[in-house]
């Protein structure tokens, strides 16, 4: 049986965008979260996959340590952790998220 941080390594290192968050994309549970999936979808990037942390405490408490984050969401992009919900916020003001984001996007 594989380990919780063997599952978010396979989990991030095959799909090109990965967002743990709080609920769903359709379904947001919290404000931030919500927030991640709107700039995601601003960067037009719609097919991406959502963890959802409150399902299973084992995930929500080892992708903090995965990713050395105390914060959900959390977003990965080709494997590499990006940051949560203030980061992605800055970078796509910036312009940053979607240059990051522009070979994924719809």
């Amino acid at each position: 049986m594989m380990s919780v941080q063997d599952t978010i390594q396979q989990t991030v290192s095959s799909n090109p965008v990965v967002l743990f968050m709080k609920g769903s994309a359709t379904f947001p549970q919290c404000g931030f979260s919500s927030r991640a999936v709107q700039i995601l979808k601003a960067c037009g990037v719609n097919d991406f996959v959502t963890v959802d942390v409150l399902a299973d405490a084992d995930v929500r408490q080892g992708i903090k340590e995965f990713s050395n984050w105390p914060t959900i969401p959390q977003l990965y992009v080709k494997g590499e952790f990006v940051g949560g919900s203030d980061i992605m916020y800055e970078m796509y003001q910036a312009g940053e998220l979607q240059d990051l984001l522009k070979d994924l996007a719809a």
